[in-house]
């Protein structure tokens, strides 16, 4: 499938209805009120980024992220990379590369100087991806205690 190069810009509120059917396509859950939501946050909070990928009038992908420090050891001049999704039918063709790209230099100018990502260990592709780009395991580990 030729595609034209994809447009990487700013979530605008309406946007929340496409991401909510990518998130659905690719996960199989259907959270529109979620995805309005964070749209909203995106929208009126400044530690809230979220940017989406455009081809023809169409998101195909998108990332959320923000800025801000941690409890623990994180130092507050961290970036956050909460999700980034691409469409099945447009993964593997720099699109994911493109939207990563373009949040480090958003948060490279707001003066961050680490980014960390929570990825499931099973997820191959995507460790790979966050792999490729130059992401290393982090100093932190995830715990789960299932209480019911």
């Amino acid at each position: 499938m030729e595609i034209t190069n994809p447009i990487i810009r700013p979530v605008r509120k309406e946007d929340y209805v496409q991401i909510a059917e990518i998130d659905k396509k690719t996960t199989g859950r259907d959270r529109l009120d979620y995805w309005r939501l964070r749209t909203e946050a995106a929208l009126t909070e400044s530690s809230v980024i979220s940017l989406v990928a455009e081809v023809d009038g169409k998101i195909v992908g998108f990332i959320l992220g923000y800025i801000g420090g941690w409890e623990y050891t994180a130092p507050e001049n961290v970036g956050w990379i909460n999700t980034i999704v691409v469409t099945p039918e447009y993964q593997r063709r720099g699109i994911g590369q493109m939207l990563l790209n373009e949040m480090v230099e958003y948060m490279k100018k707001s003066g961050i100087k680490s980014i960390y990502a929570f990825v499931y260990w099973r997820d191959f592709d995507l460790l790979r991806f966050f792999d490729s780009i130059g992401f290393e395991k982090g100093d932190m580990i995830n715990l789960k205690l299932d209480i019911g």
